[in-house]
């Protein structure tokens, strides 16, 4: 499906927020409602909506440490890759989860109350698996977090 720039006007919107009618959003890109709901659904068969979510405040909820943990192994086989991903994936504390170019294997974010927390994480985490290094970095402040991705919408202030 190629996207035009109503579609990319669509998905900036949905993604800015959600609760967003379809009529107001009919509106702000030009289209009447039931088209504007074709395209939105179309859109949403076609994947590049993956799921509709809340946010919630990480911060009122008590979770306020984030930590960036790199990993490091000397196990480079797929077996064991494979059991890595789905033992770490596993922990509801693993925000995002990468597997890395460069001097580590894998970044985590980890989201945890406090750092008695992480340390609980972190030993759940190394009693799970092998590894051989584990470097924990630990989030001062959080300067910018966003869930939009940045879209091409023409008439928009490119950053290119």
């Amino acid at each position: 499906m190629d996207l035009d720039d109503v579609d990319l006007q669509l998905l900036a919107l949905i993604q800015s927020n959600d609760s967003i009618s379809t009529e107001v959003m009919a509106q702000q890109v030009g289209l009447s409602k039931t088209p504007c709901w074709r395209r939105i659904q179309k859109l949403e068969k076609s994947g590049y909506i993956k799921r509709k979510v809340a946010l919630l405040d990480a911060d009122k909820l008590g979770l306020g440490v984030s930590v960036f943990v790199q990993v490091k192994t000397n196990q480079h086989m797929a077996n064991w890759a494979e059991e890595f991903t789905k033992v770490a994936a596993s922990f509801p504390e693993v925000m995002e989860f990468y597997r890395m170019a460069g001097d580590y294997d894998y970044l985590l974010r980890v989201l945890v109350k406090d750092i008695p927390a992480y340390d609980r994480f972190y030993k759940r985490l190394i009693s799970a698996t092998s590894l051989s290094d584990v470097t924990s970095n630990f989030a001062m402040e959080q300067i910018k977090w966003t869930t939009e991705l940045p879209l091409p919408i023409k008439g928009k202030a490119d950053s290119n």
